[in-house]
């Protein structure tokens, strides 16, 4: 089965600076592309990111690859989010993805709140 635990939200000011991770278990880490997608306040889930856990390449979505940057460790199973100068409409609940798709297993998510 599954699991993916992702952890590092939290209250940021604009501008500033946070780190996302995502745990997974429950199948070989390395088998697809694990990834983040987020859900605005009263807007559809979108993608964000996705990394081939394989392979190292990313695939960025809906933001700017300057602020945000995708990578995993696979000795911890873990991919992580660096989002840098965050902004208010980076607002969002952040969930992990497996494999990094729609139709892939979601995690509980982490609530990310950016202040002007």
């Amino acid at each position: 089965e599954v699991q993916l635990q992702a952890s590092g939200g939290g209250l940021v000011q604009a501008g500033g600076s946070l780190r996302l991770s995502c745990r997974a278990s429950g199948f070989t880490f390395d088998d697809y592309p694990i990834g983040w997608f987020r859900q605005a306040p009263g807007k559809e889930r979108e993608i964000v990111a996705c990394i081939s856990t394989s392979s190292g390449s990313a695939y960025y979505k809906n933001v700017e690859k300057s602020r945000f940057t995708i990578s995993s460790d696979n000795a911890q199973n873990t991919v992580y989010l660096q989002m840098n100068n965050l902004r208010p409409e980076d607002t969002a609940v952040y969930y992990c993805a497996a494999p990094c798709a729609d139709f892939g297993s979601f995690g509980p998510g982490t609530l990310v709140t950016v202040s002007s």
